[in-house]
């Protein structure tokens, strides 16, 4: 954990936290080319069969935070559009976001999953609210990444489990939510950009349209999980 001194400001603190990633991320993996997702070629790897193993985020990542936005009403839908209790993910990709996880920890931050795995019949009830291709993936044409196992909506909380203030909450379909950041204040611009590069370091790609989504880099190595390979739903 990088040690900052005291009297620096919280905006300067997070400013160095920032610039310390990318210095990090340039000396570890340099590269002919900048492009930022050439800097994620480094994570590409045979998947093992234990990668495949679906797995409970709340027993696998010690610390995170849970709340299922499609479980309940408080998403765009207004209704929830899947009965799932747990955030489940592949178990090669929860391994990223642990890591992502511990290293938001040592900066004083944590992770809050909005949705990771989510039933490819709940892609139907989205598309039908949301039928923008920006948004949401069209079932007619192909399975979410999140039907995988391998996709993850996330925000960051601070040390006591509280949201950070993003530019948006989940799922607002509005230009606020791209990472143009023109029409976002500085602290939300920030915060966006601290969770965008720890996730890419440990392994994600983001995209534009949506600051809390992350997919998996290593994905063309996951098929769809239906819902009798998840364990059964208890209370």
């Amino acid at each position: 954990m990088m040690k900052l001194p005291g009297e620096l400001t919280f905006r300067r603190k997070l400013d160095i936290i920032i610039l310390t990633l990318l210095l990090i991320i340039t000396i570890a993996y340099p590269q002919e080319e900048t492009d930022e997702k050439n800097l994620l070629s480094v994570h590409s790897r045979s998947t093992e069969f234990k990668d495949q193993e679906i797995v409970d985020l709340a027993s696998f990542i010690p610390g995170i935070k849970i709340e299922l936005r499609y479980a309940t009403a408080n998403n765009p839908c207004q209704t929830p559009i899947y009965t799932l209790k747990k955030a489940y993910l592949r178990r090669g990709t929860a391994e990223k976001l642990k890591a992502a996880q511990q290293e938001l920890a040592s900066y004083g931050f944590g992770l809050k999953v909005w949705d990771a795995y989510r039933p490819p019949e709940a892609q139907f009830k989205l598309w039908e609210k949301m039928p923008d291709p920006r948004f949401v993936i069209n079932p007619y044409q192909g399975f979410s990444q999140h039907s995988r196992g391998i996709a993850v909506d996330v925000t960051l909380v601070d040390h006591t489990g509280r949201e950070v203030t993003m530019p948006t909450d989940f799922d607002n379909f509005t230009s606020r939510a791209d990472r143009d950041y023109r029409d976002v204040n500085e602290e939300e611009l920030n915060y966006a950009e601290l969770l965008r590069l720890v996730m890419e370091y440990h392994g994600f790609d983001s995209i534009f349209y949506e600051w809390w989504h992350f997919i998996d880099h290593d994905r063309s190595f996951y098929d769809i999980i239906h819902g009798d390979e998840i364990p059964p739903q208890t209370d």
